[in-house]
């Protein structure tokens, strides 16, 4: 019987010793973490420790395998939508009406996260109609109703919550936030995915050909948020058919350089954010620039579902989106 210790001297033996976890015993490390009465000590070694070797496909795809096994069973959705960048916004969550519009075209669509002391996605939340389940049996309602949810991962699943804070104990992030993103709680075969760093793009892609995912798309999103800049080339890495597959979009809209998070519309206005997020859905506050940010991601949530000519069909779902305050 394995301990945590067992995997800690199998990353610190030292220069020539040391060697990464196969897939199996990282799945192992992670059941043995989420335990109850699992030493702080050893968890915070093993985490650091892979940060500081840097974690590989099989690692993650392992841990993933694991902490996902520990998950309450959900009803299958279409699209993963996995949101943990925490911190540090930069502006308006315009990626939350992109999803709205996906779902809008009959999609299931699933958003699990947490955000850490940013509350401005949560806060966009109720203003883009995207339901915050307060338990499993609450997302399973909602899914079944055909709308958006969004599952915060203190509910979802507590003790991985409880490893994701070790951040501010460590005072460094942990792959925990890697292994997040690639929960797919509720066996999505298509996921979205939003990166801060761009090494982890072809990392996730890799852990979730392992894993065995059919559809994946992950860009280096405003934020770290699945979220396109529509002023830039957009490189993009994941999964069609269960294959490799990357590619480079081109710019949306012929533009200076301008970041996204002075890209919120309103500049300068006293209306809270999320009022924005509900005059932009409702037309009452026109902004091309956050309009082309909010099409451009649709798009690309709506190519990784296999939609044909995903561009043209989110710019007609914008066009044809309801007008009315109601959800």
């Amino acid at each position: 019987m394995t301990s945590l210790a067992d995997h800690v001297r199998t990353l610190g033996r030292g220069p020539g010793r040391a060697r990464s976890m196969d897939r199996h015993e990282a799945a192992d490390a992670m059941r043995l973490m989420l335990a109850p009465g699992a030493a702080p000590e050893a968890v915070g070694a093993l985490l650091m420790l892979l940060r500081m070797k840097g974690e590989t496909a099989p690692e993650i795809a392992g841990l993933a395998e694991a902490a996902r096994s520990a998950l309450p069973t959900l009803p299958q959705a279409d699209l993963d939508w996995p949101c943990y960048a925490a911190g540090r916004t930069r502006g308006l969550p315009l990626f939350l009406l992109s999803a709205r519009l996906v779902a809008m075209a009959g999609h299931r669509v699933l958003l699990h996260g947490w955000n850490g002391p940013d509350g401005a996605v949560r806060a966009g939340l109720h203003a883009a109609c995207i339901g915050i389940a307060p338990n499993a049996a609450a997302a399973r309602a909602r899914m079944a109703e055909g709308r958006p949810v969004y599952l915060p991962l203190e509910t979802l699943c507590p003790p991985l919550f409880a490893l994701l804070g070790l951040r501010s104990v460590l005072g460094l992030r942990s792959c925990i936030n890697t292994v997040c993103r690639m929960l797919n709680p509720a066996g999505a075969a298509a996921s979205v995915q939003g990166v801060f760093h761009p090494s982890y793009r072809l990392l996730q892609a890799d852990a979730a050909a392992l894993l065995g995912w059919q559809a994946l798309s992950v860009i280096k999103g405003g934020g770290g948020e699945f979220e396109r800049h529509p002023g830039k080339p957009a490189p993009v890495f994941g999964l069609r058919g269960g294959g490799a597959w990357e590619t480079v979009l081109p710019p949306l809209l012929d533009m200076p350089p301008r970041r996204l998070s002075n890209g919120a519309p309103g500049a300068g206005s006293a209306a809270p954010a999320p009022e924005m997020l509900r005059a932009l859905w409702q037309g009452c506050l026109r902004d091309p620039f956050a309009e082309a940010v909010i099409v451009g991601t649709a798009a690309l949530a709506l190519d990784t579902l296999g939609v044909a000519d995903p561009r043209a069909a989110a710019r007609d779902l914008w066009d044809d989106r309801p007008r009315c305050r109601a959800a």
